[in-house]
């Protein structure tokens, strides 16, 4: 037991400095759009940690200047999102690129509508979550190891069903090394400028960030090393 405190405490440590990453590129049905296209990507891999603030939606001091363009989504699309260590993406070797293997927590995507994919306000919007990668309880695999595995990418569906328009793409990776306690989880996100094309009528209900995610949300504050289930914090994901 005292061996395994030790080694999970130079986990947490490790984690601390290591775990940061940043979504800064997408493809569409394995097109790659390039590198912080359509993406507000921040300028620094730091994690937002307070849950309420606003720089939870989509995070804060972007690259500037930031991507005017809209990528064009097909609904029913796959979207691959691609994480890498620091803002500028890929950049050589790097033993924690795209995070740090030591690193435990889901991957999320939600998607919010808005008039103008471009505008610069994100507050006060509807997030519908439609992806999630948790804990496979079989194999203690986490998200953020698939995301390790695939060299920071994660790949998932636009619904076929959702109303065409412009939308927020908002997708994230959790490190909850240090989530015993709040603030500890640490919150990775970005968001990406898209147009869904060909979709139906859905128009899904959505929760507010801040507000979908609580500090005392057990998802939030926990301990990986104890775990042998898990749900992802936020809403259930959206189906057709």
């Amino acid at each position: 037991m005292k061996t395994f405190s030790a080694l999970a405490s130079l986990a947490v440590l490790v984690g601390y400095v290591s775990a940061r990453t940043v979504f800064s590129q997408i493809a569409v049905n394995s097109v790659d759009q390039g590198q912080g296209v359509a993406i507000r990507v921040p300028s620094s891999n730091s994690p937002i940690t307070d849950v309420t603030s606003n720089n939870l939606i989509c995070n804060t001091n972007f690259l500037q200047p930031v991507s005017d363009v809209v990528a064009t989504v097909p609904a029913g699309a796959a979207i691959t999102a691609q994480f890498h260590h620091t803002s500028a993406g890929y950049v050589g070797p790097d033993p924690s690129d795209p995070l740090d293997p030591t690193n435990k927590g889901p991957v999320l995507a939600y998607l919010a509508k808005v008039p103008d994919a471009t505008q610069s306000t994100v507050t006060g919007l509807s997030w519908t979550k439609i992806f999630q990668d948790g804990l496979d309880s079989a194999t203690g695999q986490w998200g953020s190891d698939r995301l390790f595995l695939n060299k920071g990418n994660v790949t998932f569906t636009i619904p076929s069903c959702i109303e065409s328009g412009q939308y927020l793409l908002r997708v994230e990776s959790i490190s909850l090394l240090q989530a015993t306690s709040y603030p500890g989880a640490q919150f990775f996100m970005s968001c990406a400028q898209i147009e869904i094309t060909g979709g139906g009528s859905a128009t899904p209900a959505g929760v507010s960030f801040p507000g979908a995610y609580k500090s005392t949300d057990p998802s939030i504050v926990t301990n990986v090393f104890e775990l042998s289930s898990y749900t992802p914090p936020g809403p259930a994901v959206f189906k057709c």
